[in-house]
């Protein structure tokens, strides 16, 4: 994915005030062997930009005054409530070195597995992106995680798909995370009422307060002598 930039001069507080209300937005580009460069970038073009997913998970090639060169965009800084973008940065990419990027995950085919389609299973996806380390030429835009064959309640965790050659999972310790899980719905639980009780309360006289009556004791016959 490509974009243009342009470099600046001016840093500072107030120059990136006024780049803002020009409708430029600034940011820096550092890495590899030459010193951090200034660069403004056209707001608009940058505003649409980020709305897709590959300018944050793959190598993108910036254009300043001709000049191309591989960055990843590294931090992007918003306005808290209005829809500006007030700096961003990147890092230029040496194509020798191996370089550790978050990659999303993209989930198919759940809707024709037997947990789905027998067994009425929902599916959870538990993890969205994957942190991978690679050269810059084998990074994947996303990760593609085939559910067709989940079964009833089962999971599907990294060990069950195959990295792209070159790619490397970063663990940060763990040994191997779910990607996907299939669960049953879970059933309403409706208390029902003990057979014959309505019945009875219904027949029951109404007393003070809408109570039941009490009982009154029968009356004993005295005994013949």
């Amino acid at each position: 994915m490509k974009f243009v930039a342009f470099e600046r001069a001016k840093q500072g507080t107030g120059a990136s005030r006024r780049l803002r209300i020009s409708g430029k937005t600034p940011g820096i580009v550092y890495g590899g062997d030459t010193q951090p460069q200034l660069i403004e970038i056209d707001h608009n073009a940058l505003w649409h930009a980020l709305k897709k997913e590959a300018f944050h998970a793959s190598v993108l090639e910036m254009e300043i005054d001709g000049a191309v060169s591989k960055v990843l965009l590294r931090d992007v800084q918003y306005h808290p409530f209005r829809q500006l973008v007030q700096h961003i940065d990147f890092q230029r990419v040496d194509a020798k070195t191996r370089m550790t990027m978050k990659v999303p995950v993209h989930f198919k085919g759940e809707e024709e597995s037997d947990a789905v389609k027998v067994d009425q299973n929902l599916v959870n996806h538990v993890t969205t992106e994957l942190e991978l380390n690679c050269l810059p030429s084998d990074l994947p835009e996303f990760i593609e995680v085939d559910l067709s064959g989940l079964k009833k309640n089962g999971t599907v965790t990294l060990k069950d798909i195959k990295l792209p050659k070159g790619v490397k999972w970063v663990s940060h310790g763990k040994v191997n995370p779910v990607l996907a899980s299939a669960v049953s719905p879970a059933a309403e639980e409706v208390d029902a009422p003990v057979e014959g009780a309505a019945d009875a309360a219904a027949a029951a006289p109404a007393g003070k307060g809408g109570k039941p009556a009490a009982k009154t004791p029968a009356a004993k016959t005295p005994a013949k002598k």
